[in-house]
């Protein structure tokens, strides 16, 4: 399943490098987006999740799930939304003001 899940999350960064390597503002913030998610699950592989054990020590308990890992994910996830909230805007404000959202426009370095 770590297998898996790595993979999954190679694949993540290769396609969000990808798309960040495009000309088009919206290419380049789904990219920052898949970038997020693949450090989600990094996070997440690396954790090393235990099912059905409880997060909390208690008498008796032999096995616990770390929540550490958890908890970074949670927070990363609040700050990816916010950081593509602000992208979004932002590139939907250089549209209105531009008319365009290729960054070779937008640079002033048109090569076609």
């Amino acid at each position: 399943m770590e297998i898996l899940m790595s993979i999954l999350a190679g694949t993540l960064f290769a396609a969000g490098v990808y798309l960040l390597l495009q000309k088009q503002l919206l290419k380049i913030i789904l990219g920052t987006g898949l970038l997020s998610h693949g450090a989600h699950l990094f996070i997440l592989t690396m954790g090393k999740l235990n099912r059905g054990a409880p997060p909390i020590l208690e008498k008796g308990i032999k096995t616990y799930t770390d929540p550490l890992p958890q908890a970074l994910i949670l927070t990363s996830i609040v700050i990816s939304f916010g950081v593509t909230s602000f992208l979004l805007v932002l590139a939907y404000r250089t549209y209105q003001s531009n008319k365009t959202d290729m960054m070779d426009q937008l640079r002033g370095t048109d090569d076609e």
